[in-house]
């Protein structure tokens, strides 16, 4: 087995470097992996990268095989696709997907690896952990047959949120972004897309993904009378004002978190991360999902994509890092 292998490391607030790490020794439970692919989840990864996880939340936030503490130096990222080299008879062979960082191969318990299904391109399945956050924020959201929903911020999370709630019988989803770009990737999902100056009112169901305040003020504005708003955006240090001196309390409107960190309190009893991961792969083999890989770059250039996509993200969505 090869004992070095390289990494993406954040150096310092927004300067990163590709590192030699030294492997540890694989015991009997282990699996090593070499990897093909990782995704960057642009809103996290870009906070990260950018030194803005704020101290209150630096225990909360580590990835679970992350190294290094906020904010830096710090080995951070959870999207990784590859070929498990040595271990357990019935994974050596498989392609497996791991919440691992990008790093060219990788020494974990065979219990932290996920084999893909047999019709799961491995490219695709970066998206993994943003369909497994997806999946979570529905069962928060509760939405009902024949809801009107709208889900505000058209970034990787919103568009499967969206791509989600539209499967519902009789759902009406609308997939809002200020980008009219984003219009493209909403038709090939088969959701419908507003501007924000083109949303439809009187939501049964909000869910906001955006990222930024504007976003949630939206939400508020376009919420029906009693009708739920899931925050699952993440604002690292910032804070966020809201206008809750308007329609918030005479509409009775309720705003709930998600986070994937731990499964929906109605599913709970009988699901665990292991089953949501088995779900979001099973889910991610409809070819549709393809048009959220709209970049793809080689692992030694991570470091001037990950600069250029936390300071110009552009139309980017889920960007591939390639390991070839």
């Amino acid at each position: 087995m090869r004992d070095i292998a390289r990494a993406f490391w954040v150096t310092a607030p927004g300067r990163g470097e590709i590192q030699n790490v030294r492997l540890a020794p694989p015991r009997e439970d282990d699996v090593v992996v070499r990897t093909c692919f990782s995704g960057v989840s642009r809103g996290t990864e870009a906070l990260v990268f950018a030194g803005r996880v704020p101290r209150s939340e630096w225990t909360r936030m580590r990835a679970p095989f992350q190294e290094g503490e906020f904010p830096a130096p710090v080995k951070y990222g959870y999207m990784s696709v590859g070929v498990v080299e040595a271990g357990p008879a019935g994974l050596r062979g498989r392609t497996v997907f791991a919440l691992f960082p990008h790093q060219t191969h990788y020494v974990v318990p065979a219990s932290w690896v996920y084999p893909l299904p047999e019709d799961l391109p491995p490219r695709r399945a970066v998206l993994a952990a943003n369909m497994e956050t997806a999946v979570n924020g529905l069962w928060d959201a509760h939405p009902h047959v024949g809801d009107r929903i709208a889900v505000i911020g058209a970034g990787t999370v919103g568009c499967l949120v969206a791509w989600l709630a539209a499967r519902i019988p009789g759902c009406r989803v609308q997939l809002v972004d200020v980008n009219s770009a984003r219009a493209e990737a909403a038709q090939a999902l088969g959701v419908g897309f507003a501007e924000p100056s083109a949303v439809d009112g009187e939501a049964d169901l909000v869910v906001h993904a955006s990222g930024t305040p504007e976003g949630l003020a939206l939400a508020l504005r376009v919420a029906g009378v009693e009708a739920t708003i899931v925050e699952m955006s993440w604002f690292g240090d910032r804070s966020v004002p809201l206008a809750l001196g308007e329609a918030f309390h005479a509409n009775r409107l309720t705003i709930r978190s998600s986070q994937v960190g731990r499964i929906a309190p109605a599913q709970r009893a009988r699901w665990d991360p292991a089953r949501r991961m088995r779900l979001a792969l099973d889910l991610l083999r409809d070819d549709r999902l393809e048009a959220l890989l709209t970049g793809e770059s080689t692992f030694e250039s991570l470091p001037e994509t990950m600069t250029t996509l936390a300071a110009h993200p552009g139309n980017a969505l889920c960007h591939v890092v390639s390991y070839d």
